[in-house]
């Protein structure tokens, strides 16, 4: 299964994986996604950053004790060696990682490896991945290899240093508010940091699938803390019927109209996670019902027929610019090749991926959410107007 993000309000952008130039279809990636890692450049192509040498006096702010924020029990996280390279001897210590004011540092024991100066360290570095390598009884070894960090850094700024038996790296984060859960962008990391960034604002899942919003939804609401929500239980709980019956004996237009109002109920709710019914008896297919679904960050899981990711980028793209569907109207688009309940959690991987990458394109994003919905979710999103504005007036909106 292929998948590939793109953000409405915020630049286009891919989930955690990348696409094969020529899908195997008998070849799974680890994670669960046809896909291959886009290749690593080469350590002398990074920009070759400032070293400390263990004799230097590294800077005293450099060396202040931080509270560590690491999601995990203990302050501290196992990374695998790199295959391409000797793998890391059994009595390393993991990676102690602190998140401090504008920058993250990172901790490794290195007294058991025999490293004898700053020189037989190489940190690779680029302003989304991190490659340490040391030197150690003239082999060189794979220490840490993050390809994907929680957020930029500025990789220009990186330094590093030796500070008796650790050898310490630190990262300056381009986003110096965000708080870093952990270094790399891991399902565990995503779902405790994303909460800062959606502040209590529900998360609406759109599509033409009822099955796959739900899955999806659940997952996402379990990993973050939220309340999951079907439409299609409310419904089917309050009439004592199915959707399906209830196509068959009054159509989808009715279907479509009591979810909305279903919706307009959940709109005033926070933290929640709301799958919504698919196809044409969802509310969400129908432009004139996004009223209430844009008192949530809504998320479009597409299927799509594209090869690889810059396709489904394009495809992205050209889904929101055209219009042509209601749900093109959702804050991001997430491009789906298939479908297997396996995936479930790859696929709500690349919903908060998204997300993140929407919520810091916009920090104001959130907020203006929140007044939408403290304004009562009068249907003028995105160009909320001012108080006391009556929608059923003939008054032409200000906001154009």
């Amino acid at each position: 299964m292929r998948i590939g993000a793109g953000a409405n309000m915020a630049a286009c952008s891919s989930v955690p994986c990348s696409f094969p130039a020529k899908p195997d279809p008998h070849r799974r990636s680890p994670s669960g996604i046809l896909s291959s890692h886009l290749p690593r450049l080469p350590a002398t192509q990074f920009r070759r950053l400032r070293s400390l040498s263990a004799a230097a006096s590294p800077p005293a702010s450099r060396l202040r004790p931080r509270a560590s924020v690491s999601t995990s029990p203990a302050p501290s996280k196992d990374y695998e060696a790199s295959s391409e390279q000797a793998p890391v001897p059994s009595c390393f210590t993991p990676m102690h990682f602190t998140d401090g004011n504008g920058e993250v540092e990172l901790r490794l024991d290195i007294q058991k490896l025999g490293i004898a100066s700053s020189k037989d360290v190489f940190v690779d570095v680029d302003d989304t991945s991190l490659l340490i390598r040391a030197k150690s009884d003239g082999t060189l070894r794979t220490l840490m290899n993050v390809q994907t960090l929680f957020d930029r850094i500025k990789s220009s700024e990186t330094i590093w240093f030796i500070d008796e038996d650790q050898l310490v790296v630190n990262l300056k984060k381009v986003e110096q508010e965000l708080k870093w859960p952990d270094v790399d962008e891991s399902w565990e990391s995503l779902t405790s940091g994303i909460t800062q960034l959606l502040t209590g604002i529900s998360v609406h899942i759109v599509g033409d699938s009822t099955h796959i919003n739900e899955a999806v939804a659940k997952e996402i609401a379990e990993g973050i803390g939220y309340l999951p929500v079907c439409t299609s239980e409310l419904l089917e709980s309050a009439t004592e019927k199915s959707i399906d019956t209830w196509v068959a004996s009054e159509g989808v237009d009715s279907v479509a109209e009591a979810e909305s109002v279903v919706l307009e109920s959940l709109s005033s709710h926070v933290r929640t996670v709301v799958a919504t019914l698919g196809g044409k008896q969802g509310a969400a297919s129908r432009f004139d019902k996004w009223q209430y679904l844009h008192s949530g960050f809504t998320v479009w899981l597409s299927v799509s027929d594209a090869s690889d990711e810059a396709s489904a980028r394009e495809e992205a793209r050209r889904s929101v610019s055209s219009g042509s569907v209601s749900y093109a109207k959702a804050d991001v688009v997430v491009k789906l090749g298939g479908w297997d309940p396996e995936y479930t959690r790859a696929v709500a991987q690349g919903c908060l991926v998204a997300l993140k990458q929407l919520t810091l394109a916009d920090k104001k994003l959130a907020g203006k959410k929140s007044l939408y919905i403290r304004l009562g979710c009068r249907g003028d999103w995105p160009n909320i107007e001012p108080p006391g504005w009556d929608p059923e007036s003939d008054a032409p909106p200000t906001n154009i």
